[in-house]
């Protein structure tokens, strides 16, 4: 869910942490989104401090605003483009994390600078609406005026339409998985791949991992429970499966797609079950499972499973979008 200043976490026992993550949890701050104007004030803190660094040296940024899903409105879209290569290229779009309801394109700033620099690619992230104040499906409508912007924009953007891929972390992978079902029944537009990063697939958290890790670091069950209950909002009879895609009953024809889990995580065993799912369907699919990591480990940046994360999730990339 990415990286949120306030209490520190410390370290909860009983879990064998890697030692470098161990290491850095006291310096890692306590997500809390029970008072959410709190979480989203101080995270906003830590994201001016973190893009205000960010190195954007051989990538051109731009802003521009994409229309609204039937009618709704305008989406503010963030583009990168990799300066000096020509395309067409591959695509990438970006999902942030959030719990539904925290973050802002500014959460993975670097990482799509990292996309973009070294697949290459263009990136466009989504500042899609959250919840409670815009309940699904105001993000995934976001999300799909922004794909079939990307989309109908492809020759400008210098994108191959052939090779658009979805990334997204946490909440913004379960948006991702929830988009890449839409558009299947939707009839396009086509994703290439889809990377599902700690997913969080399913509202019903029955999942052991769901039941157990009540005190794990960055993000559990409590954080979890909140966040989906003011992202599907008060009074819903049914939860669609492009809300929580673990409902889905036929994955079929969904992208080729790359699911990496932590193991100590709320959301790892939804995320084991979707992979399996999406396997038993047909869909090829790869699972990466990493042992001692927690929820937004892969902010450690300088520990070794952190950096094993990232190298993966970039040549998962790489290869789903390759030409």
């Amino acid at each position: 869910m990415g990286d949120f200043p306030g209490r520190r976490a410390g370290r909860p026992p009983g879990y064998a942490f890697d030692p470098e993550l161990a290491a850095a949890l006291a310096l890692m701050a306590e997500v809390d989104i029970s008072d959410l104007a709190a979480a989203r004030r101080a995270q906003a803190a830590e994201l001016r401090e973190s893009t205000a660094r960010a190195d954007e040296r051989g990538v051109r940024v731009r802003e521009v605003w994409a229309p609204g899903r039937s009618g709704g409105p305008k989406v503010p879209l963030r583009i990168y483009r990799p300066a000096g290569v020509s395309g067409p290229l591959p695509a990438v779009l970006s999902l942030h994390g959030g719990g539904f309801v925290l973050g802002t394109w500014d959460v993975d700033h670097d990482g799509n600078l990292r996309f973009c620099r070294e697949l290459p690619a263009v990136v466009v992230a989504v500042d899609y609406r959250l919840a409670p104040e815009h309940p699904f499906p105001a993000a995934l409508d976001d999300c799909h005026a922004a794909l079939r912007w990307l989309a109908d924009h492809a020759g400008e953007l210098g994108v191959d339409p052939g090779r658009i891929g979805v990334w997204g972390d946490s909440a913004g992978a379960g948006l991702a998985a929830g988009l890449a079902l839409l558009v299947r029944d939707a009839g396009g537009p086509a994703l290439r791949f889809l990377h599902l990063h700690s997913p969080a697939l399913d509202d019903r958290l029955t999942t052991e991992s769901a039941v157990r890790f009540t005190d794990t670091p960055v993000w559990n069950r409590r954080n979890a429970r909140l966040s989906w209950e003011r992202y599907l909002g008060a009074g819903r009879a049914e939860v669609p499966p492009y809300a929580a895609p673990a409902r889905a009953d036929d994955l079929t024809g969904l992208p080729p797609t790359f699911v990496a889990v932590m193991e100590f995580d709320p959301l790892r065993d939804e995320g084991l079950a979707f992979a399996e799912a999406l396997t038993e369907s047909g869909v090829p699919t790869e699972l990466r499972f990493y042992p001692g990591t927690f929820h937004g480990c892969a902010a450690v940046a300088h520990a070794g499973v952190a950096r094993r994360i990232a190298a993966d999730g970039l040549a998962a990339l790489r290869d789903g979008l390759s030409g």
